[in-house]
């Protein structure tokens, strides 16, 4: 990697011939295939743009120009030609650099660009910006996926585009007919008569400058449409044909995702390195057939994330009770409202992170009607190596304030399948289940269960009652123990539903001296805080103590990294409870045993 290592900043490449320029291709390619091989991370969408970055970076003086990714994965090969190649040992890891664009790594990133079709807003802005000031020594360039040109924020830009005042902007079409999957719609059959060369199509008709297609993989191609998109002196749509995965045998031949997303593996055979233990997705993917064979009614919604949300099982089973509705989890949300009065009984599997924007449509379009939608949230929690904008850590927040919305975080597989069960015959409003990305672990049985609230672990006297959300239960046995071991008696129970908050929860603090909850979202509103509430409002005065996640953005690292750094270990939490306790004064003695609670069998529940 001769040339490579001689690439400290963009500069350099404007010093390269046309033939090194290739080279240079070359290595990158290899660069790429070597350290995401070790690390995990989006090989794919990078190896389909490594010539288009190159003629980016030639044409373009970053970061005088602004380069704008959307979405922001596939922005390692402007990374590497940035001066963070050292960075790329610990891709996605704590030290290392991050899997989208980072404003902390370098002033070549202007945006920390991770969720779609929110570039060419952000392009017009500042193209309107620099007309405002009268700068007319800068470019603005926007790269957007044809996947993210699904999304509905992406058209309305491109109508206040097109509708203002004429401006340098430059917008780089990334077309490779896919998004994690193959792009779906309208847009998708548009694009492909574009490539066909039927006209500029509708970016002529809106009033936009239009170039192309021009053959992603040719350096001097690309970097002709580009000069000459600046010289247009307006805004213009270059229309750029690249291939996901290109230059590596292993995701040109992946059918499925051509390599969107790899976890560390054999750069040689493409396999994983190690075997992947059950995911929270898979027991949902395979619960969720077993119901649809029992229920016609069931329908699948995903918004282009078909296999990631688990719903492949479904798909291959029932290929027409699966809707793929492209990047566009606004429209999916009412759509699914729209299903849910026509008879079906939707199943909207979103991540976490994206239901953000569907905010509205699920509380104005389902809540308000009153809607039997289940809603599944992947990635929930503290995802870790994604970064900050794909934590899952404002769902419960943000959501819990929903009217009729129910909410259930299952701490295991079994107790997933159970609550989906639940979930989906529920007929009197929307209902939702969250876990977080990976293993779903053992199962963790209880041992009785007390007005529907699981009951894990109980021993010595009542001093603390911990109530475990979800993945975290785990974590939460785990300081039982901790503190047991220091004679201090411990209830952990989970409450399944977190929302709204069990009645009953108040009456079990009420017999402690100390209520904690454990839960993997944000303090600020999480479950923890409307525990809180009910305790007030049933008059019970037992302190409570909320551990989350602060309200802050967390750094990319492991999932074990993040949480530690948001002081969620058991050596952390069992500490806090061993010194809260001694703060307290001698409570009045409870009711020790647990005999005395009404026990119900799970078939009761």
């Amino acid at each position: 990697m001769a040339l490579l290592q001689t690439v400290r900043d963009p500069a350099r490449l404007r010093e390269l011939t046309a033939g090194e320029l290739r080279d240079l291709a070359g290595e990158v390619r290899a660069f790429l295939i070597e350290r995401v091989s070790a690390a995990g991370g989006h090989l794919g969408p990078n190896l389909g743009v490594v010539e288009l970055t190159i003629a980016l970076h030639t044409v373009f003086e970053s970061p005088r120009d602004r380069l704008l990714w959307d979405t922001g994965h596939q922005s390692y090969v402007h990374k590497i030609l940035t001066g963070r190649q050292a960075g790329f040992d610990r891709l996605r890891r704590s030290g290392g650099v991050s899997g989208y664009p980072s404003r902390e790594e370098s002033e070549h990133d202007l945006v920390e660009n991770s969720h779609a079709s929110t570039a060419l807003s952000y392009a017009d802005g500042l193209a309107r910006a620099d007309a405002h000031l009268g700068r007319r020594d800068r470019a603005t360039v926007a790269i957007i996926g044809d996947g993210a040109m699904t999304g509905g924020m992406a058209w309305e830009a491109l109508n206040n585009i097109a509708g203002g005042p004429d401006r340098p902007l430059v917008i780089v079409l990334n077309d490779n007919q896919r998004s994690y999957a193959p792009t779906v719609g309208g847009l998708a059959e548009h694009l492909t008569g574009l490539r066909d060369g039927h006209g500029p199509g509708v970016f002529g008709q809106l009033g936009l400058g239009y170039l192309g297609p021009v053959d992603g993989h040719d350096i001097s191609a690309v970097q002709d449409a580009l000069r000459e998109a600046v010289a247009l002196d307006g805004p213009v749509v270059v229309h750029v044909i690249t291939a996901k995965g290109k230059g590596y045998r292993h995701t040109e031949t992946n059918d499925l995702d051509l390599g969107h997303a790899v976890k560390p593996m054999d750069p040689h055979t493409g396999q994983a390195l190690k075997a992947s233990p059950p995911s929270f997705t898979s027991v949902f993917g395979e619960k969720l057939v077993e119901l649809a064979e029992r229920r016609d009614d069931l329908v699948a919604i995903t918004a282009a994330m078909t296999e990631p949300t688990g719903l492949l099982p479904l798909q291959r089973r029932f290929p027409h009770r699966v809707i793929d509705v492209g990047i566009a989890e606004q429209h999916a949300v009412t759509m699914a409202a729209g299903l849910s009065m026509g008879g079906v009984h939707p199943v909207v599997a979103i991540y976490s992170t994206f239901v953000n924007r569907a905010l509205d449509q699920l509380l104005m379009d389902v809540a308000l009607h009153r809607r039997p939608v289940t809603f599944v949230l992947d990635r929930s929690g503290v995802t870790g190596d994604d970064g900050p904008s794909h934590n899952g850590m404002w769902d419960l927040s943000v959501l819990q304030v929903v009217p009729g919305l129910r909410i259930a975080a299952p701490r295991d597989g079994a107790r997933l399948a159970e609550l989906l069960t639940e979930a989906v015959a529920w007929d009197e409003g929307p209902t939702l289940l969250r876990w977080p990305k990976g293993p779903a672990g053992d199962d963790l049985p209880a041992i009785a269960t007390f007005n529907g609230i699981d009951v894990l672990r109980r021993s010595g006297s009542m001093d603390v009652l911990i109530v475990a959300v979800g993945a975290l239960a785990g974590l939460a046995l785990t300081v039982a123990e901790g503190v047991r071991v220091q004679g201090i008696g411990v209830t952990v129970v989970d409450p399944r539903w977190v929302t709204p908050v069990n009645p009953a929860l108040a009456d079990m603090a009420r017999r402690h001296r100390l209520a904690i909850t454990v839960e993997d979202n944000s303090r600020a509103g999480g479950v923890g805080s409307a525990i809180a509430q009910t305790l007030r409002d049933a008059d019970v005065h037992t302190p409570l103590r909320e551990f989350g996640i602060p309200r802050r953005f967390l750094s990319h690292g492991s999932r074990a990294e993040v949480l530690a750094a948001c002081g969620l270990t058991a050596q952390d939490i069992t500490r806090a409870v061993a010194e809260l306790l001694t703060g307290l004064d001698t409570a009045e003695p409870g009711i020790d045993d647990l005999g005395t609670w009404p026990v119900r069998t799970g078939e009761e529940r």
